[in-house]
């Protein structure tokens, strides 16, 4: 019943921005919270960001703090991210996902994963 749809990724010089938006639909009632992870060729995928669904809880890779910000509108059930001063190892897909237990940065948490939306950072 759960989808996510990721989409606002593009490609961006750095020091740029972008807002990505997870929008859901179908039966949500009982995700816990919301969580943005990357991946890069290559590489492991990467928790990045969380927020509960409250709004109380969010969390912060150590490499994205002070840059990115994680929000929520529950009324269109969507969670975005916004990514300022932009820098190319942030390249990557970013994924968003929902988990029913806890605000983690363990993909093995996260139930239900969106298609993913690329975002590149050139210099």
């Amino acid at each position: 019943q759960l989808q996510l749809v990721e989409s606002g990724g593009g490609l961006v010089q750095p020091g740029g921005s972008l807002r990505l938006s997870c929008s859901a639909s179908g039966f949500t009632s009982n995700v816990y919270a919301i969580g943005w992870f990357r991946q890069a060729p290559g590489k492991e995928r990467e928790g990045v960001s969380c927020i509960s669904s409250s709004g109380i809880s969010t969390n912060y890779v150590d490499s994205v703090k002070g840059r990115f910000t994680i929000s929520r509108d529950t009324a269109k059930r969507t969670v975005y991210l916004q990514m300022n001063s932009l820098k190319p190892e942030d390249t990557a897909v970013y994924y968003c996902a929902a988990t029913y237990l806890y605000c983690s940065g363990d993909v093995q948490s996260y139930n239900n994963w969106g298609q993913g939306t690329q975002v590149t950072v050139s210099s």
